[in-house]
């Protein structure tokens, strides 16, 4: 009697790993934190960070992240003018986003993130969440809402999506 294995067209997922990434929405109280999955097609939020008198603090709270979910890249939001112009807070996040690349030895992506936190509220609001609990979760959900961004150009690119 012959053996044989069927093997479903994708089923070898666990070798199909693919980069994963941290997404921050970084603001002067709090920086908001995603990680993408394993599969780098879904951004999930992961936390809030509340930021701390020494950047390095912050700086050294995101490094330990990256280490905890192995991440190959960071993505970080660019607050850019509406008009596409560097606004001052773009300026502090670049800054902010050197440091961190220097500290992690990771690459950084600037990511244009206009409009996000507007999203992120609309979506808490949508979800019935009141406006009073936002400030928990905001940073977090624009954070997820800016590496969903970037991981699907990066599936365009690659055209692991339609």
């Amino acid at each position: 009697m012959a053996t044989f294995k069927l093997v479903a067209e994708g089923a070898d997922l666990e070798s199909a790993r693919h980069p994963r990434y941290l997404g921050l929405d970084v603001g002067n109280r709090r920086i908001g934190v995603a990680v993408s999955d394993e599969l780098g097609l879904t951004a999930q939020p992961v936390m809030t960070l509340e930021r701390r008198r020494s950047a390095r603090e912050d700086l050294r709270s995101l490094a330990r992240l990256c280490r905890r979910f192995g991440v190959a890249g960071i993505v970080v939001g660019n607050p850019l003018h509406l008009s596409g112009g560097l606004s001052p807070q773009a300026a502090r996040t670049q800054a902010f986003a050197a440091a961190l690349g220097e500290l992690t030895g990771l690459p950084i992506h600037l990511w244009d993130e206009r409009l996000t936190t507007r999203e992120a509220h609309r979506i808490l609001y949508q979800a019935g969440h009141q406006r009073q609990e936002h400030r928990r979760v905001v940073d977090q959900v624009a954070a997820a809402l800016i590496l969903q961004e970037f991981l699907d150009r990066q599936g365009q690119r690659t055209g692991i999506r339609e």
